[in-house]
Order: C-alpha cells, then structure tokens, then sequence
C-alpha cells in the first residue's frame, strides 16, 4: 500500500480527506500540533507534528516518511484573521518548503489551492470575470494576501514538476461546506444578495474536495498518467450548482446591474434560467472523471457528523 502525507489533515476540510484516503493509502498527517501520545488513530492513519513554515521542519520530516506522494492541504484558510504579512508569508513558505521536499522524494503531489486566486473575492469591488462559466485559463488578478499566496503555491508547484520531474495537482475548491452545516444557506447569507457576491454564490461540499483529491492522486499514476511527471495541472472544484438556487444570469444582473458586454458566456454551458455555478469544471472531468456529487439541496440537512482521526 503506498504512503500518502498530508498536511493540514486535521483542519476542518483537511479531515475529510484523510478520511477519504485512509485504506487506500497509508496516511501521515503533519500539522503544527500532535494529537498526543495517547491518542489512538484510526485505521491506515498516523500524525506526526512540523512547523512547516520552517524549511528544515518541513524537509525533515518528508524525508523521514518518505512518501509515495504528499498532499498539501496545509494553510492559514482565508485572508482577514491573520496580518496580511502572515497570511501571506506562512502559506508562500510552507508550500515552497513542503513541495521541494516531495520533489525531492520523487513524490507525486495534490495541494489546496482555491478560487481566491483569481482575485474576486477579496477584491474591493468585485472584478467581473472575463468569461462564464469560469475555467481554469482565466487570468489569476488577486489584490489580498491569501489569494496571491495561492499563486505563488501554485507557481511553486510547476517550478517543482518541472525540476524534478515529478506530476502536481493544484485543486482550486470554492467555499467550503459541511454536512450539515452549510453556511451557505444560513438565513444571513440567503436573505442577503451581497453575502455571496463576491465569488458568484459558489460552494462546494467537503466530501467532493475529497473525491477529488482521490481522484488527482489516482490520475498521477500508472503507466498512461492524467498529469504526467513533469507537468502541473490546476483544476476547479465547485458544486454544479449556485448557493441560492436561482439561476445565475439573473442574480448577476441584479447584483451587478448588468453582464459587461466583454464577458465571454459560453451558451452551451451557461444557458438562461440555469442555476449553475459561475466556475467550470469540465477540466476536473476530462482529467480525473470527477463531477461534483453533492448539492445544498440535500446536504445541508444531512448528518453533520465529522470524521474521526483519532480516540483517546
């Protein structure tokens, strides 16, 4: 069975793809704390603990697993809780350190990266995209620290892929939801169109990053690999639907005022009436035959249980 490290395992997202992995692969979780010495981990799971941020912490500790591929799921999650100078230097550090020591390893790599990198979100106002639905070609503008933090992770994953020669993954996901407790159908976020002007009401559901995920690592191998070593593939992750269930040429006009006339929409994939989301995903597909599998419309009600790593 191969070893797969992931870092951020036990974050809120980074959880829910230890918990797809483990039994497919033996999985080294890495954060900046332990679990502790008298936890018990679950099947095919174990943690060790490395500042990340630290170039040696983080080549140590690739190098003792020596893994088969590393995911890095490891980062401050959103600008605006940190000092921009931390948001930004701790992701940029840690990526860097992480990636060159899976290249070093000859390990296949998936990292998060996130649709903050093409500058929306954060942005003050809110750029409109140069197209719809958004694919993974369109310009990366971001203005914040996270955002920017993300594509130079991504950038250093290509320098790596290139140099060693290894396949690397960056998954763009959207907002993040949870079996529920989605946060995207809270009363404040449903009753107010602005709430989710910002990325276009997108969402995802943490169970399809994992599949995803998966699905990357799965498509990095073999003898006729999706991403072959020496390449970088970057691809979006985002339900197929949009967060408020309305279609989406209508709330963007009515939050925006107007589509610009340079918005290139591609009709066959975007029609009138349709509640999509505003981001493609028909890379992911044609890559690693992944579709997003959840919607609000069921999950948000579903059992909110969350993966066990571990028992003390």
């Amino acid at each position: 069975m191969e070893t797969v490290l992931v870092t951020g395992g036990r974050g809120a997202s980074g959880r829910w793809v230890v918990d797809r992995l483990a039994g497919d692969y033996e999985v080294v979780v890495v954060d900046y704390d332990h679990p502790g010495p008298d936890a018990d981990p679950a099947p095919h799971v174990s943690f060790r603990a490395a500042d990340l941020a630290d170039r040696g912490e983080a080549l140590d500790v690739v190098h003792a697993v020596d893994p088969d591929a590393v995911v890095h799921w490891a980062a401050i999650p959103v600008a605006g809780t940190h000092p921009d100078g931390r948001v930004f230097e701790t992701n940029v550090h840690a990526a860097k350190n992480v990636l060159d020591a899976a290249g070093r390893a000859d390990a296949r790599i998936v990292q998060a990266s996130s649709d903050g990198a093409y500058g929306f979100f954060f942005a003050d106002p809110t750029p409109f995209p140069d197209e719809l639905p958004i694919t993974e070609a369109h310009p990366l503008e971001p203005e914040d620290p996270y955002g920017l933090s993300k594509v130079t992770a991504e950038a250093a994953a290509g320098a790596v892929a290139r140099r060693e020669g290894v396949p690397a993954v960056s998954i763009r996901p959207s907002w993040i939801q949870y079996p529920g407790a989605y946060a995207c159908r809270s009363d404040d976020y449903v009753g107010d169109l602005d709430a989710g002007a910002g990325n276009f009401w997108s969402y995802v559901d943490a169970r399809d990053v994992a599949d995803l995920v998966a699905a990357a690592l799965a498509g990095t191998t073999g003898t006729a690999p999706a991403v072959a070593p020496g390449t970088h593939e970057a691809v979006n992750c985002v339900a197929a639907d949009n967060a408020l269930g309305r279609p989406l040429l209508d709330l963007l006009r009515e939050s925006y005022g107007q589509i610009p006339d340079g918005c290139a929409i591609d009709a066959s994939a975007l029609a009138e009436g349709d509640d999509r989301s505003a981001y493609a995903t028909r890379k992911a597909e044609r890559l690693f035959d992944w579709t997003p599998a959840r919607s609000w419309r069921e999950a948000a009600a579903e059992d909110g249980s969350e993966p066990t790593l571990f028992d003390r």
